[in-house]
């Protein structure tokens, strides 16, 4: 069975501020069928630059975020390293939502290079606001 490719998003919050808002949007691409989220990790930073993390598995259903009603395929996936990792970069008093997910639209073209005897020797992801740039100019 192919595998699509997994992207790792690292979202900051300014002030600790988790309002919610992104949830919608992750939500419909995977009722899409466009992603599959395999983790979800919360990253705090006090303003005295404490860092801890919270997974998603280690919260009750019903008392965390709208992401709550996202299903996880991989609990546990990201945890503590992956928190002590991003923590020199996360400013005091913010926080960050680390998110692994499966390109599952990915997965048709991933069969078709293991078909063709094919392998992607690298590739480039352009972040959104580089990519405004250059195509609104």
């Amino acid at each position: 069975m192919a595998v699509g490719p997994v992207d790792v998003y690292i979202i900051g919050f300014p002030g600790n501020q988790f309002t919610g808002k992104i949830a919608p949007g992750i939500i419909e691409l995977v009722d899409s069928g466009i992603i599959r989220v395999l983790d979800l990790l919360f990253v705090i930073k006090d303003a005295e630059g404490v860092v801890s993390a919270i997974e998603m598995a280690d919260l009750e259903p019903g008392t965390g975020p709208s992401f709550m009603s996202i299903d996880i395929a991989q609990p546990g996936a990201l945890g503590q390293d992956d928190a002590e990792e991003i923590s020199d970069d996360l400013p005091n008093n913010s926080s960050a939502l680390l998110i692994a997910f499966e390109n599952l639209w990915a997965k048709k073209l991933v069969g078709a290079l293991d078909e063709a005897d094919a392998f992607v020797i690298d590739y480039v992801r352009i972040p959104a606001d580089v990519a405004d740039a250059v195509i609104t100019e």
